[in-house]
């Protein structure tokens, strides 16, 4: 066990160091450069030499308002700078090995805005999409101006086919990025927003999945969610992206009964930790589905590993709690 393991202790509430209040409004819509207006600020490759970036303004709720207009759903401010919005597919019935895949567990598509100070707005997320709606989708988000930064699958053998494709945007004009999501969205079969139903109770051990993991999990619509953020600051095209933008180890159980578990997720890692975070999850028998990148010009260079096991809920808990040891993370939410 290595040194990160006191760490994990922390409560992410440190990630809380942007204060204050944010200028009111978007920007205006730029000359180009993307689908929210003309670029702006060092060039990120001097970013990713230096290691530096710019750090997002605090925003709240009322600052993103023509981006939740845009959507048609409300968001939430994590960490007083990112607006993240969720699209759970809901409408998806998806089973692999014999379990019916909750939402919660693997099927939730979000987006994430951020501003900076040099006025561009950055938005960046996971789509789940059908194989029939993937090319749509992608037509959708090129015509937009948004980038796709990935696509690959999450689960190992599954019915329906579903795929994951990441995408990247930034301009002065969020209200415009949001538009062409939305855009990308109405390609697929996306539900409209419901409210959430109470959990209730979880069927698990939650006390020994949380002392394997060494920290606090989270009742997310019956799924008992963990997430991890990378110790040092991440930044991509030049601005540093919060833990809530999607840069952190996610891992998710789901019930099955008889305190087993479902278990998928990823883990944000760097290049030195990837073999021995695999290592440690085979020796506890948890399935590799997915190894790759989720963005274009990241620093660090993070890899995502995507993983899947069903067993006793705090065996693969431990076996899950080893591997995050074995990364320079510590517990957020």
């Amino acid at each position: 066990m290595n040194v990160n393991t006191s760490l994990r202790g922390l409560a992410a509430a440190g990630a809380a160091l942007l204060v204050g209040a944010c200028g009111s409004g978007s920007g205006g819509p730029g000359a180009g450069g993307g689908p929210g207006g003309e670029q702006s600020g060092t060039p990120a490759s001097e970013h990713a030499a230096s290691g530096s970036g710019q750090q997002p303004v605090p925003t709240d709720a009322e600052d993103w308002q023509g981006v939740t207009d845009a959507l048609g759903r409300q968001g939430k401010v994590m960490g007083g700078t990112v607006y993240r919005v969720g699209f759970p597919r809901g409408d998806l019935k998806v089973t692999s090995y014999g379990v019916q895949v909750k939402p919660g567990l693997a099927l939730g598509s979000y987006a994430a805005f951020a501003r900076y100070p040099d006025g561009q707005n950055l938005a960046m997320g996971d789509l789940v999409v059908t194989e029939k709606e993937l090319p749509k989708v992608t037509d959708a988000l090129h015509k937009s101006g948004i980038d796709q930064t990935a696509v690959h699958k999450h689960l190992l053998a599954h019915e329906p086919q579903i795929w994951w494709t990441h995408f990247h945007a930034s301009g002065k004009n969020a209200e415009m990025i949001a538009q062409g999501l939305k855009t990308a969205l109405d390609a697929t079969g996306t539900p409209p927003p419901a409210e959430p139903a109470s959990p209730g109770p979880i069927d698990l051990d939650t006390q020994t999945i949380d002392k394997a993991l060494g920290a606090k999990g989270t009742n997310d619509g019956g799924i008992y969610k963990f997430s991890f953020a990378r110790n040092q600051t991440v930044t991509a095209h030049g601005k540093v992206l919060p833990p809530a933008t999607g840069v952190t180890t996610a891992i998710n159980f789901q019930p099955t009964g008889d305190g087993k578990a479902a278990i998928n997720g990823d883990f944000a890692m760097t290049a030195g930790e990837v073999q021995n975070v695999i290592e440690v999850l085979r020796s506890g028998g948890i399935d590799i589905v997915e190894l790759h990148n989720h963005a274009l010009d990241d620093n660090p260079r993070l890899f995502y590993l995507h993983f899947w096991a069903v067993d006793d809920a705090a065996k693969l808990a431990r076996t899950l709690g080893q591997a995050v040891d074995e990364q320079d993370v510590k517990p957020v939410g």
